[in-house]
């Protein structure tokens, strides 16, 4: 389990905040308005109302004990950037901020963000599982029980057949395409054998596919 801290509550940082709780994280939401916190404070571990540009209010909430922070104010890029610097100069272990442009990531960036995403590319839940799980490369939510994903391939599973492996009956997923380079492998065959830079399109249901994702 890693711990996420999020920094305001629109859409995106609810969508963030709520995939992240789910998927058995610890996740502290903070924002300024109080409704919004209590209506968020059932869907995470820990819910604050406070204003995240002020300094004080991010020390009180321990920032540096926490694996990630997400920046994901709306639309006020110099409250972003603030905080940005703000959890930098606390000592933030793993800073990630949204963007509303180019120009705006490449402040962030310089002034600290790990990582910049821009929500028209980047959906908070494909953020969310990104940031829970390395290996996940892409991810498309079907319904809020089913996923595709593109995933590297487990250590246990290389120079393995589909058919040793049998993902079906043993992991309750699907393997529906194999990726190496430019080649894909559309709907593989039982004597395929799975490689070590391979690239597994897989589908399934949200809790088989994070059992995958444990090993």
């Amino acid at each position: 389990m890693n711990s996420f801290v999020i920094l305001g509550l629109g859409r995106f940082g609810k969508s963030v905040a709520k995939t992240l709780y789910q998927l058995g994280n610890d996740v502290l939401v903070i924002d300024e308005n109080e409704e919004t916190i209590q209506s968020m404070s059932e869907c995470v571990t820990h819910a604050i109302a406070g204003d995240v540009t002020d300094e004080n209010v991010l020390k009180a909430c321990g920032i540096r004990n926490f694996d990630v922070a997400i920046v994901a104010i709306g639309g006020n890029m110099e409250s972003s950037i603030l905080v940005t610097v703000l959890l930098k100069e606390i000592g933030g272990n793993y800073i990630v901020a949204k963007a509303q442009n180019e120009l705006h990531a490449k402040v962030l960036s310089r002034v600290g963000a790990d990582k910049v995403i821009f929500p028209e590319r980047d959906m908070g839940v494909r953020v969310a599982h990104n940031l829970v799980s390395t290996n996940i490369l892409d991810y498309i939510e079907l319904s809020p029980d089913y996923s595709i994903m593109e995933i590297t391939v487990p250590k246990q599973w290389i120079e393995k057949s589909l058919k040793q492996l049998n993902v079906r009956v043993k992991y309750g997923i699907n393997i529906m395409a194999i990726k190496n380079g430019n080649e894909i492998n559309v709907a593989p065959k039982a004597d395929n054998i799975i490689q070590q830079d391979d690239v597994l399109v897989i589908i399934g249901s949200n809790a088989d596919i994070k059992k995958i994702n444990e090993k």
